[in-house]
């Protein structure tokens, strides 16, 4: 009776011990992305343009079935490294998301503008 205890015992310890790799539920996945997102949102809307800067757009977002969601559209006046950075980061979480989840979206071509411009000192795309 006794090693079966011995056995039984550190078996039980194994099966409840703690897990770095927590595993995370979809609601835990969204929330996360959606905070990246509003993070760089914010970033980018924070961005003024005027003579001294210039505009650029980024692709932005993963479709499922490939290819960027949107282009977003900022002037030179941020931290370019550091939008570059978390754009890059939520563009992997969200092809991350995609496949763990099973998520389908349409798989139609979004295509990025043809120039960008300053207009009230904010930059615009034009299409």
């Amino acid at each position: 009776m006794k090693p079966f205890f011995l056995l039984i015992i550190p078996l039980f310890l194994m099966s409840t011990q703690c897990d770095d790799d927590m595993v995370t539920s979809q609601e835990e996945d969204q929330k996360e992305l959606t905070e990246l997102r509003n993070k760089i949102e914010t970033l980018v809307s924070s961005s003024v343009c005027n003579e001294n800067t210039t505009c650029k757009y980024i692709a932005f977002g993963s479709k499922a079935c490939g290819g960027p969601k949107s282009y977003l559209v900022y002037a030179s006046s941020i931290d370019i490294e550091a939008l570059e950075a978390l754009v890059k980061t939520y563009n992997q979480m969200e092809d991350n998301y995609n496949s763990k989840w099973g998520i389908i979206s349409d798989c139609m071509l979004v295509t990025p503008p043809k120039s960008v411009a300053c207009e009230n000192n904010t930059c615009i795309a034009v299409y």
